[in-house]
């Protein structure tokens, strides 16, 4: 689909790497495209369909989370939406979600129950991770005493930077990076204790969040393959990266390629198009469970 389709017809406020949002006054169009970011580059290569995944997974936890802590959404049905275009269905049915618009916390909210990715780079430089110190002898994927909240720098562009909670308070304030990591954490132990006996392990995952008036919400998307590290558990085995329902695919791809990470990226071949969908579709089916 067109990057910016609506461009035309209502007011453009950001354009992320997945994401167009549109101002709607105290409301918000959020349109899902099929674009997929890695290692802080959109890819030239689109996943069809990602993007209508993405919304309902979302949607599908907003609702389940509410009584943790409340959201953004409005609704993620292009026919309930009062909006003053019609956005042609065959484009953008399952892609919309009409959404209250928050007064943003700029601070990625990331928990970890696994040592994993940046975390694991960190730990074996280190022995923390973003200044949280953690047992010795731990290896790669190994399940962590208790989940841990890890913030990082909101970037529109490039690499996040991970911060300490003692630099988020510094931030944001001292209050706000407390009721951060309190809703982060809930969350997370949430979605960890809802996914396990169904087959899959949250190794970490990010949250954004806002305020609505001076409550505390959830915002943007909601523990999709995009934003969280999401196993298999019985392919989990702590001294490896295991395999993933996440775009870890994607970057394993784009590592075996030997890619710089500086130059343009290549394109993704179809097998790796087909694989990441398949992964995408495998979690909805799973998050949708009762």
């Amino acid at each position: 689909m067109p990057s910016n389709p609506l461009s035309l017809a209502l007011p453009l406020l950001r354009q992320g790497k997945v994401r167009d949002v549109y101002d709607l006054g105290e409301r918000l169009l959020i349109v899902a495209t099929d674009r997929i970011p890695a290692f802080d580059h959109v890819l030239p290569t689109p996943i069809p369909g990602k993007g209508k995944l993405l919304t309902q997974i979302s949607a599908l936890w907003f609702a389940r989370t509410k009584n943790v802590i409340g959201n953004h959404l409005i609704t993620a049905d292009l026919a309930e939406m009062d909006l003053p275009v019609r956005p042609d269905p065959a484009l953008f049915a399952g892609r919309c979600t009409l959404a209250h618009r928050a007064r943003r916390v700029d601070a990625e909210c990331v928990v970890r129950g696994y040592l994993a990715g940046s975390g694991w780079k960190d730990y074996q430089k280190t022995g923390a991770v973003c200044g949280r110190a953690l047992p010795k002898g731990l290896r790669e994927a190994d399940r962590l005493p208790e989940p841990i909240f890890t913030p990082s720098t909101k970037a529109e562009a490039g690499h996040d930077e991970n911060v300490s909670r003692e630099e988020l308070a510094r931030m944001v304030g001292t209050d706000t990076a407390r009721r951060l990591e309190t809703a982060s954490l809930a969350l997370y132990r949430f979605a960890a204790d809802f996914l396990e006996p169904r087959g899959v392990l949250l190794a970490d995952t990010k949250f954004e969040f806002g305020f609505l008036g001076e409550g505390l919400i959830v915002i943007d998307e909601l523990l999709t393959p995009d934003s969280s590290r999401l196993w298999p558990a019985r392919l989990w085995r702590p001294g490896g990266s295991p395999e993933s329902f996440d775009k870890q695919f994607v970057r394993d791809h784009l590592e075996r390629a030997r890619w710089d990470k500086r130059s343009a990226p290549p394109p993704l071949p179809p097998e790796v198009v087909a694989g990441t969908l398949r992964r995408y579709e495998e979690f909805l089916r799973i998050a949708g469970e009762k």
